[in-house]
């Protein structure tokens, strides 16, 4: 497997900066006949899910969440009242009225963590359905699901509980891209701290791996400087040689694509990920700050998707068009029968380790 980083070899690869500005929305007049018209309502803007993304951003404050509509290239934001969808409208999303504000939900997701902490469960507050979605992998069951069915019922229709066919656990396994100690996991992004090359891949891989290679049994090309798994789940590592690090992620199709920047993903962004099992599948970002119970720890503040992964993707690049969105943690299921897969957001890697990507 050809690795991008090293002449004839293959992995994944990436580069950041920052998220572009959204468009803005255009603002029809009023008459000048009508003066004594009510102010318009600003159009709609049609948006590409980087410009959604950015918009959303600045929305986050007293609203109960929004997602972006791929289908009408819009941002839908959740409102409880007028005040909330005037704004929302002014900056050009489109308001929705809902039940429950994201105080509750957060304060839903809360208990389910001080009374459901269960290995193989995972939450996250779903925008779409305005509900926090709790999913019990097949492992869960007996008391436990007792337990979680009780916790979930005492918050009535704030949650909503799936079950899910598969297992929960991070995405480590063996067969070839970056190696090391019996193992291989997914190279991420390529970083620069303090001037000097560093990638980042999985906290739970930096935790196994201290020595990496780009073969198995090859010589070493970088050691893993700082690990957090669980809690978070990224790694920094260390290049040790002269090795090159392009900004850009291998699309195994004899292309790659550039990397420019970071970014923070969306509820119904659409997005792909690339890792050295399964190589480049898409989907789309169903939850945002999510948790996983995996049976090493808790992991939060994810981004949940139903794109497909399987063991040794853990770590790769999870990107839209130019920007790094975040590395590969687990989940379940797998590219056959499909499943939910966990991302760990970039933006926070990055700012943790002082780091840009590059």
């Amino acid at each position: 497997m050809k690795h991008r980083r090293i002449p004839n070899r293959r992995a994944v690869i990436a580069g950041a900066g920052a998220l572009a500005l959204a468009a803005s929305a255009t603002v029809v007049l009023a008459n000048a006949n009508a003066s004594t018209a009510p102010a318009p309502t600003p159009a709609l803007a049609k948006l590409t899910s980087a410009a959604a993304t950015a918009l959303a951003s600045h929305l986050k404050t007293d609203t109960a969440g929004a997602f972006y509509d791929a289908k009408a290239k819009k941002l839908v934001v959740n409102v409880v009242n007028q005040a909330q969808a005037r704004a929302a409208r002014a900056k050009g999303a489109e308001a929705r009225f809902v039940k429950h504000t994201f105080a509750q939900l957060d304060a839903a997701r809360q208990t389910l963590k001080s009374k459901a902490t269960i290995p193989g469960t995972s939450w996250g507050i779903d925008p779409q359905s305005n509900k926090v979605v709790v999913t019990a992998d097949r492992t869960v069951k007996g008391a436990k699901l007792d337990r979680l069915t009780k916790v979930a019922q005492g918050l009535g229709d704030k949650v909503e509980v799936r079950h899910s066919k598969g297992e929960f656990k991070p995405f480590i396994g063996g067969g070839d891209a970056i190696w090391g100690d019996g193992a291989r996991c997914s190279l991420g992004f390529n970083v620069v701290k303090d001037g000097q090359p560093y990638f980042l891949t999985a906290g739970h891989c930096g935790n196994e791996i201290k020595s990496w290679s780009d073969q198995q049994g090859g010589s070493a090309i970088a050691t893993t400087e700082d690990s957090k798994f669980p809690g978070d789940d990224f790694s920094l590592a260390k290049y040790t040689g002269d090795t090159a690090h392009p900004s850009e992620v291998d699309l195994y199709n004899g292309s790659t694509q550039k990397i420019t920047k970071a970014a923070e993903a969306t509820v119904g962004e659409k997005v792909q990920r690339s890792g050295s099992t399964t190589q480049v599948h898409d989907g789309t970002v169903k939850a945002l700050n999510a948790s996983v119970n995996y049976q090493e720890g808790t992991v939060d503040g994810l981004i949940q998707t139903d794109v497909c992964a399987e063991p040794g993707d853990s770590g790769g690049a999870l990107f839209d068009g130019d920007a790094a969105i975040g590395l590969t943690s687990g989940g379940s299921g797998d590219c056959t029968k499909g499943g939910e897969t966990f991302f760990q957001p970039v933006p926070e890697a990055l700012k943790a380790y002082g780091a840009e990507i590059g």
